[in-house]
């Protein structure tokens, strides 16, 4: 079957999964043009997109069945079974010739999995995982990973310039996931050294503002430092990304390890601290909580510093 032809203001969108970055993404491609029929858990949390004329949905079902292109954005790989798979899921409702896009952080394998099952009703299905955090989102300019059929992948490609900027396709199905795998385990060595470095910075009596001065922009310099150091500085946790997330997202790249048979120490450490985080009520902050952590650990009290 031909991949379908994708045009603003001739294609309809659906939208399930209206969260800290899904909002942003779907009132982008709502601005350029395409009609969106949205559905949340949490009606509430879809309001600023029914406000910019998206249509609602009792259930994932009904905005398949009044779409062309679905995009989900959910929590975890049971919530994006559930919403794809379920009885009244996006599958249930799907026409042939219409395309699933999972923008979930997943498991390989169920993105595989849902692409055969898509595959027996004549529909296309995509995983898609991004990376950018809300800012991202927020300003169109998220990392897309894409696993799929390649000429359905290019035929998305105006959903894809409305949020993102940087956009490849990995592979076949599964392939986005694997790669955002790749990402998750950069991030969570990486978001140590932050916390870390702060820490010492701090006790050693240095203005951290001054300090990022001359770190960020140098051979130390990161995405999570320039954008995630300040908000560590200005004790601000909230979320662009869950820590609960973030600890599912380890999960699945450590069983992805074992199946491979590689062993990736700094990742389980990465995970075991994060599990600390949210055992310290923080589960709903953002990831750059583990500062907070950190810091308990060394008897210091962060936001009052």
């Amino acid at each position: 079957m031909a991949a379908p032809t994708i045009v603003p203001g001739k294609t309809k969108i659906g939208w399930i999964g209206t969260g800290v970055m899904g909002s942003s993404m779907c009132g982008h491609l709502i601005e350029k043009g395409f009609a969106a029929t949205v559905y949340n858990r949490t009606q509430s949390k879809a309001q600023g997109l029914l406000d910019k004329g998206a249509a609602w949905a009792d259930t994932p079902k009904q905005v398949a069945e009044a779409s062309d292109v679905v995009f989900t954005i959910v929590g975890f790989p049971s919530d994006v079974r559930e919403v794809i798979q379920g009885e009244e899921g996006v599958l249930a409702g799907s026409k042939p010739g219409n395309v699933i896009v999972d923008m979930t952080t997943s498991e390989p394998s169920l993105a595989i999995e849902i692409a055969e099952t898509a595959a027996k009703q004549d529909v296309f299905s995509v995983d898609a995982p991004v990376s950018g955090g809300d800012i991202g989102a927020k300003e169109a300019r998220l990392s897309i990973m894409i696993g799929g059929d390649e000429a359905v992948v290019s035929s998305l490609q105006p959903c894809w310039e409305a949020m993102g900027k940087t956009i490849v396709r990995q592979g076949g199905p599964g392939a986005g996931q694997h790669t955002k795998m790749v990402n998750q385990t950069l991030i969570a060595t990486g978001m140590i050294g932050v916390c870390e470095a702060l820490l010492y910075g701090y006790k050693a009596g240095l203005d951290l503002k001054t300090v990022m001065q001359s770190v960020a922009s140098g051979a130390a310099g990161s995405w999570s430092l320039s954008n995630l150091g300040p908000r560590i500085i200005n004790n601000n946790f909230d979320p662009g990304f869950f820590v609960e997330h973030f600890i599912k997202d380890m999960g699945i790249a450590l069983s992805e390890a074992r199946k491979m048979g590689i062993a990736l120490p700094g990742l389980a450490l990465g995970e075991q601290l994060y599990q600390a985080v949210k055992a310290q009520g923080h589960g709903r902050q953002g990831t750059h909580a583990l500062q907070l952590a950190l810091s308990q650990l060394n008897n210091i009290d962060w936001t009052k510093r």
